[in-house]
């Protein structure tokens, strides 16, 4: 569930600083008759997401044992590549975020409302896109739909909360800092996803070495107790991996996490800065 939350929160938080940044910057260039557009374009994102998600849940419910495990090995796979993408994306462009959406914006502004629906529209959506697949194959690795479920929603309407608060100008955070952290975070909840896919791959026999387990401590820790279900709710936590699981998490965490926290070059000159939305007059 945390796992989940951490999920949501900071999608969420992206979504909501894109959102926050582009309003007030309509906003302050006195073009508020454009906002209209600009929802429309991030409420498309939100369905288009919820509608991938569905499809996703829906339309794996009709498939054998061994091709929803395929699927769901593969787009493990793939989220834990999206996943990874984004934390590296996020720690690069963070200190100038705003400066971005708003050259975008004003290429937008140029070419009309229909420009500026699809600029909201896939500055959201990407998020929502990325939440979707990352929440169902947690899903799939917890065989719970309801605490990864109400894990990511919880986290999503922080991010919504926090959002306001930048917009207001009451919230001013060091934004680097929180997304380094919590992306190190991620690191972590994405290795864990990348092996129980890789067990996906498995138990689909597209990957041998199922029955060839590294270790097996589910007497120590079982899978139905408090702590087991928390181990495997945070960090997918399997007391029975095979070899092939635990070769992959390692040789995915260790260069991942090294390369994820090893300082920048650029920030051994550069001050670190809060970040906040600008506030609307």
């Amino acid at each position: 569930m945390f796992g989940n939350f951490l999920i949501g929160l900071r999608e969420g938080l992206e979504a909501s600083l894109v959102v926050c940044i582009l309003v007030a910057y309509l906003v302050k260039t006195g073009n508020r008759r454009q906002l209209r557009p600009l929802w429309a374009g991030v409420a498309i994102a939100v369905a288009v997401s919820l509608a991938f998600g569905a499809l996703l849940q829906f339309g794996s419910s009709t498939l054998t044992f061994q091709a929803k495990e395929a699927l769901g090995g593969t787009l493990s796979v793939l989220s834990v590549a999206l996943v990874t993408w984004m934390v590296f994306w996020m720690r690069r462009t963070a200190r100038h975020l705003k400066s971005e959406l708003q050259d975008k914006l004003d290429a937008a502004l140029a070419l009309g409302t229909g420009a500026l629906v699809v600029t909201s529209f896939f500055a959201v959506g990407r998020e929502g896109l990325e939440t979707s697949l990352f929440i169902w194959t947690a899903v799939q690795a917890t065989d719970d739909g309801i605490r990864p479920l109400v894990g990511a929603l919880l986290g999503l309407a922080a991010s919504v909360v926090l959002g306001w608060l930048f917009y207001k100008g009451a919230l001013r955070i060091n934004l680097a800092k929180f997304f380094r952290w919590t992306g190190a975070m991620l690191v972590v909840v994405a290795a864990g996803v990348l092996a129980y896919g890789i067990h996906d791959l498995q138990e689909a026999d597209l990957l041998p070495g199922l029955h060839s387990l590294a270790f097996d401590i589910s007497t120590t820790i079982p899978p139905d107790s408090w702590y087991g279900t928390l181990l495997k709710g945070v960090f997918n936590f399997q007391p029975d991996p095979t070899v092939l699981q635990v070769i992959v998490w390692s040789l995915y965490l260790a260069p991942v996490m090294a390369f994820f926290l090893a300082p920048e070059r650029a920030r051994s000159t550069a001050q670190p800065q809060a970040v906040g939305a600008p506030t609307a007059k």
